[in-house]
Order: C-alpha cells, then sequence, then structure tokens
C-alpha cells in the first residue's frame, strides 16, 4: 500500500465510496480494491461520496485530484433498474450492469461514464456516442472507395464466359431490360426487377457472371462480401448497407449493381434463437430493397448464395428477389466450353484434348476446370518452355484430380 503526504498528514490514500452519518463512519475503497471504514474522523459533514483523501493518525486532508489514476469507460445506458440504482449498459462489446450508488440521474440512450469500482459516475451525453463515430464515420464517398469496382478489372464480357448458354441467356436479359430499357418498363407501367439471386455450389461462375453483367452494361460495380459489413460494433452493419444503396443509387453512370456475395451471411433466416444484430440488419436489408428504387434510379442488387435454404423466407419472396438463377455443375457441353474460353487466353502448342477432359471431368466445377489450366503452366514454365502442350494438360488434369475432393460439394449437389 502506498503512502502519501498532503499538508503535513502522511497516510493512506482511499477514495469515499460511502458516508454513515448515524454511526459517524466513512467507507473507503483503496487503489488495490481493498475496502475498509474509519470512524471518529473529525469535519465529517465537510466529506462527500467520491471524495479523495489521505488518512492519518492525525486526521484526514483532501488529496488532489490528480493523484488517483484510475481507468473510467463509457457506454450507453440500455434501461434503468431497480428504481435508479443500477443500469443495463452497452459496451459495444456485449451487455452488463453496473451500479449507480452516486445516484447520477441517467435514461436509457444516455451515455454515461463509469468505472467497475464506483459504478456510474456521470452523464456525458444525451445521446448514444460509439466509438465508431468519433471523427471515423463512413461517408459515402468511403464506401465507392470500399466497395466499387473499377471498370477496367471487370473482365472481357460474356466471351470470357464458358458454358452455361441458359444462364447468359437470362443475364443479357437483364442487361437489356432491367438497365439498359429501363424507361420503357416503367412507360408500360410495369414494376422492374429489383434483385437477381444466383445459387449453387462454390466455384461455379456465380461472381464471374455478376462482373460480366456489369461490364457489359456499363453499369457501376459494387461487390460486396457478406461478412466485410457485418460489424461487431451494434448498429454500424446496418448504417454501412444503407450508405451502400445511397452510393450505388447516386451513382455518376445512372445505373448500378449491387452484389453482395454470400448474402446468406447477412440476410440469415430469422428465428426464435437468432440474435438481436441479426434480426435488425436482416430488417434492414429488406426496407432497403423494398424503398431503394423509389428514387427512380436504376438499380439492380444481384446476391450469390450456396446456402439458398438459410435465406429469410421474407427475402426471397417475389418483390425483392424475382429472379432466381441456378448454377448447376457443368455438363460436359459447359466444361469444353470453360476449357476452350480459357485455352484461347494462354499460349499453347499443337492440338489440346479438349474433349477428352471435358469427360473425365464429369462433376467438376467450374473453379476446379480453370486450376487444370493453372498446374498446366507451372508444368510448362517449370520445364522452360512458353506454351503449354498436351502432355502438359495431361499432367495438370492428373494434378487437380488427385487432389482431396469435399463431401459437403457432394452432399450439395444431391
Amino acid at each position: 500500500m502506498s503512502e502519501f503526504e498532503v499538508s503535513g498528514i502522511l497516510g493512506l490514500l482511499v477514495k469515499v465510496i460511502r458516508i454513515d452519518l448515524e454511526n459517524l463512519t466513512v467507507h473507503y475503497r483503496m487503489h488495490e480494491g481493498q475496502a475498509g471504514r474509519v470512524s471518529g474522523l473529525s469535519n465529517l459533514e465537510n466529506i462527500r461520496v467520491g471524495d479523495v483523501l489521505i488518512l492519518g493518525s492525525n486526521g484526514w486532508e483532501q488529496a488532489p485530484d490528480d493523484v488517483w489514476n484510475e481507468s473510467r469507460s463509457v457506454a450507453v445506458v440500455r434501461k434503468v433498474i431497480d428504481d435508479g440504482d443500477s443500469f443495463i449498459v452497452d459496451t459495444e462489446m456485449r451487455l452488463k450492469t453496473i451500479k449507480n450508488p452516486m445516484g447520477i440521474d441517467a435514461s436509457a440512450g444516455n451515455t454515461i461514464e463509469y468505472n467497475e469500482y464506483d459504478g456510474a459516475l456521470r452523464v456525458i451525453s444525451a445521446t448514444p456516442i460509439r466509438s465508431n463515430s468519433l471523427g471515423q464515420e463512413t461517408e459515402v464517398e468511403d464506401i465507392r472507395k470500399e466497395y466499387l469496382w473499377d471498370p477496367k478489372s471487370l473482365g472481357a464480357g460474356f466471351s470470357d464466359f464458358g458454358g452455361y448458354p441458359h444462364v447468359k441467356e437470362r443475364a443479357r436479359e437483364l442487361i437489356e431490360t432491367q438497365l439498359e430499357r429501363r424507361g420503357k418498363l416503367e412507360k408500360i407501367g410495369a414494376r422492374p426487377v429489383k434483385g437477381v439471386l444466383f445459387t449453387g455450389l462454390p466455384g461455379t461462375g456465380k461472381t464471374h457472371l455478376a462482373r460480366i453483367i456489369a461490364k457489359e452494361s456499363g453499369a457501376d460495380f459494387f461487390l460486396v462480401s457478406g461478412p466485410s459489413i457485418v460489424s461487431k460494433w451494434v448498429g454500424s452493419s446496418e448504417d454501412n448497407l444503407r450508405k451502400i444503396f445511397e452510393a450505388a443509387a447516386d451513382s455518376k453512370s445512372g445505373k448500378a449493381i449491387i452484389f453482395f456475395d454470400e448474402i446468406d451471411s447477412v440476410a440469415e433466416r430469422r428465428g426464435g434463437d437468432s440474435h438481436e444484430s441479426s434480426r435488425k440488419l436482416v430488417a434492414q436489408f429488406l426496407t432497403l430493397m423494398d424503398g431503394f428504387d423509389d428514387s427512380g434510379k436504376n438499380v439492380v442488387v444481384i446476391a450469390a448464395t450456396n446456402r439458398v435454404e438459410s435465406l429469410d423466407p421474407a427475402l426471397t419472396r417475389p418483390g425483392r428477389f424475382d429472379w432466381e438463377i441456378d448454377f448447376g455443375l457443368p455438363n460436359r457441353q459447359d466444361r469444353l466450353e470453360i476449357l476452350q474460353v480459357r485455352a484461347s487466353q494462354l499460349e499453347t502448342s499443337d492440338e489440346l484434348p479438349l474433349e477428352d477432359v471435358a469427360v473425365l471431368t464429369d462433376g467438376w466445377s467450374a473453379a476446379e476446370l480453370t486450376a487444370i489450366w493453372t498446374e498446366a503452366a507451372l508444368v510448362a514454365a517449370g520445364d522452360d518452355r512458353e506454351a503449354i502442350s498436351p502432355e502438359d494438360l495431361a499432367m495438370a488434369y492428373e494434378r487437380v484430380a488427385r487432389r482431396p475432393r469435399r463431401e459437403l460439394v457432394k452432399e450439395n449437389a444431391e
């Protein structure tokens, strides 16, 4: 225990936590957390709860405030309990109960200062203050920098997407009717498609096609990975979501696509065991889907998931996601076209056995087929050659075929 000297009194540094006038006793706490009490002090009427004192054999003396260094925290009051004796507060990490021995007059929504020993100390704001709202506001321009893709990085177009003719046909229809001829739909009096849901296994080209749609249509493309907007700060996720829609509606090109990858992480099915923050995020997403086209802006939401059954049913009903395009595993003709598209972009020698590889790769995804070309290029470069040969392709196929196949893919495919 540390001793201090003030006005000639050498003694113990303590903080007053309660005054018992009836028994002329002062209860205190030492800096290490231990509690104690002392009786018989003179001028007891001059001592207040929260005062820092030096207690010595010759009496007591008020100590300077700066000698009592103690960590303080800030939290938002969520509920007042026990007629104001305690508060339930939101520390942005968790809810906790803190005591209110000094009788601080606070109500729900106030921001208070507190410490672990003394409880509530004072009200510092009548409204909620959060760490991410102090000089770190996420403005629409910041949203553009984080989520808006450079048009040059969107790809070549439909010529860069092999296979899936029915999917590409639907994508072209989306471009022509929803993005390029939106005015015609409005004159007819029809309600434009707000959202399109891409479903299917991982690696089947959902994100790739979304970028191509943006490239072909000339629309601004906002790529949002679902987990990236889910913030640990209560309320921030909803704010990020709202600003993404605002940025899209204000696109300079006059049309925009918001693509949500892993949408199931943002709009998971609500239930009795759902976390409150998750329910709020889904509710905000539904509100934005219902109202974002009121401004007359040409915005289409595309979302991808390989867990469509986990989405909240309110999101997948017509009027929000009107279209659902399924990306199954590619058939033999699809696989051949996927291989041909990539082969046309590489240096090759002799005639490659693409049809044979297409037959051998039954059940493979587009991503797995693309991996063959990566391995083939490594084999060729390792042999100090500048073009892929049929032997390189065969060896590459064997390498990829030996990779472990995940059971999850098989289960989802059934």
